[in-house]
């Protein structure tokens, strides 16, 4: 059977929910269970990707996996999605022209889970693959991986080629009011209320479609990932993200922005102003999920930027 599977960051305006509830920016993509089971980690394919394992200077276990031929090219997921199903449809796109590398941030995988870390922190376990890999790379951060991978680009610059941001979000994107109250809602070990909580309130998602997203089979591994996924939380609304940091930055980096997407929560024209070799992109009809929603279009946005 086919169950839908409802994403993320939808606008938050009386207008933009109106064209989410007429299905413009309600985007979904179908997948059976064991498809998506398999995305998100639940079933392995052992004809794929290789597992690899190393520790970093701060004797934090990372995991990740890699597969694929060419030039290292490393993703880097978002929050409520891990290192298979932030990148299942475009990671066979990938491995076809680059080595890929997908990493599993803190808490998911076989990555350690940790508390009170920063997105520094985060940033640092993404430089330990970075130096392990021993090449110049490419890299590809998606929402918070976003901010983790400018940050890490920022400390290890010498080491990257190019950079792709899609959707990095402002620390003040997660109002400090409801964030203390999904940590509240988090003492009662209570992921499935907290993601419930943060889709209903941070991302404004409409009480039928949350309904849906209840009734999916991704609704268990979301839920699954929330732990984690708040620590990802409260890293964002703690870090100085400030865009003036990075004016010195001088690698290509493309800005992949939806065009449904309320541009106001992520810091995309904030650093746009800043980067000296910088280019933005709108991805036409998608929100925050482009790799999902229509992964061909993604897929060619990105490799039309690596390869010039």
């Amino acid at each position: 059977m086919k169950q839908t599977i409802w994403w993320r960051w939808f606008p938050r305006t009386d207008l933009a929910v109106q064209r989410f509830c007429q299905g413009i920016c309600s985007f979904h993509f179908a997948f059976s269970e064991k498809e998506f089971r398999s995305m998100s980690g639940r079933e392995v394919d052992h004809g794929g990707p290789e597992a690899g394992r190393l520790t970093s200077p701060t004797g934090v276990v990372l995991a990740y996996e890699v597969e694929g031929r060419g030039p290292p090219l490393i993703l880097v997921h978002g929050s409520f999605s891990n290192h298979h199903s932030n990148w299942a449809l475009i990671t066979p796109k990938l491995v076809q022209q680059f080595t890929v590398f997908s990493l599993a941030r803190r808490g998911r995988g076989g990555t350690d889970a940790t508390r009170n870390h920063s997105l520094l922190d985060e940033a640092h376990d993404l430089g330990a693959l970075i130096e392990a890999i021993n090449d110049k790379v490419f890299l590809i951060g998606h929402s918070y991986g976003a901010q983790v991978a400018l940050a890490a680009t920022g400390l290890y610059r010498a080491n990257i080629r190019k950079l792709v941001l899609y959707e990095p979000p402002k620390p003040e994107s997660v109002p400090p009011k409801i964030l203390r109250e999904l940590e509240r809602i988090s003492r009662k070990g209570d992921w499935a209320l907290l993601a419930e909580t943060f889709f209903r309130k941070v991302l404004m998602v409409p009480p039928r479609e949350l309904e849906e997203l209840r009734q999916s089979v991704s609704w268990s591994t979301i839920v699954g990932d929330a732990c984690a996924s708040l620590h990802d939380l409260i890293a964002l609304t703690s870090h100085d993200s400030s865009a003036d940091h990075f004016g010195s930055l001088d690698i290509p980096v493309l800005l992949q922005v939806g065009s449904e997407s309320p541009r106001d929560m992520f810091a995309t024209d904030l650093l746009a102003r800043v980067l000296p070799d910088v280019r933005i992109e709108e991805l036409k009809g998608q929100g925050h999920e482009g790799m999902n929603t229509a992964p061909d279009y993604y897929a060619r946005s990105l490799l039309d930027f690596l390869r010039l």
